[in-house]
């Protein structure tokens, strides 16, 4: 069955999509499983307490790398492979291209270094489709300022950073063009909502 990402800079509204697609799926009869990173294993949790913790503000960007890595690894061997190898449609928020992204461009440790890492821990899963939601960083933070819990490692870092994350997931579109989507986040979402289920419907040829 098909492996569908979601991807954009925090409060881009992923999540939200992720859920609102995958209850469309579900009511259209498929089996549809839904997971997160980092996270969705034991390991994964544990690791993702390390990546998102604000006291680790000094963490280096192989290190960073590597821990992503690590839990998505144990994701795709524990969850992911076998919920498709047993017919089920996977959603995930955040995958590798996040890691294209947020390590490869906006930390410049290169989109192919990272790239051959990650495809060495996963054995070469790739998503059917990416949709990446855009939306420009003033609105982010604006999104982010209006929550009351508080901000992790990675949401926490300058401007820039995030400027560079939004350019990364753009430039991403142009490489990977046959797989990645972006969308306009700033639209209402139901809006949003029915360009994703067109570009289901379009590459996919899932009937929602």
């Amino acid at each position: 069955m098909f492996f569908i990402t979601f991807e954009g800079i925090d409060q881009s509204g992923k999540s939200t999509q992720l859920d609102l697609l995958a209850r469309a799926l579900q009511s259209a009869g498929l089996s549809v499983l839904s997971v997160r990173e980092p996270g969705g294993t034991a390991l994964g949790e544990a690791i993702r307490k390390l990546l998102l913790g604000p006291e680790h503000a000094g963490m280096g960007p192989w290190a960073e790398t590597l821990l992503y890595a690590a839990a998505r690894a144990q994701l795709v061997k524990e969850v992911i492979r076998p919920a498709l190898a047993g017919g089920k449609l996977v959603l995930s928020d955040r995958y590798i291209d996040s890691s294209l992204v947020y390590q490869g461009i906006a930390r410049e440790l290169g989109v192919e270094p990272v790239l051959d890492l990650n495809m060495g821990a996963t054995g070469g899963l790739m998503p059917d489709l990416t949709l990446v939601f855009h939306l420009d960083v003033y609105s982010s933070r604006r999104r982010l300022a209006g929550r009351r819990d508080g901000r992790d490692r990675i949401e926490g870092e300058p401007l820039e950073f995030h400027r560079r994350v939004e350019a990364g997931y753009r430039q991403l579109e142009d490489l990977y063009s046959g797989r990645v989507v972006g969308i306009d986040a700033s639209l209402a979402v139901s809006e949003v909502h029915a360009r994703v289920l067109a570009e289901c419907r379009q590459r996919l040829g899932l009937k929602v």
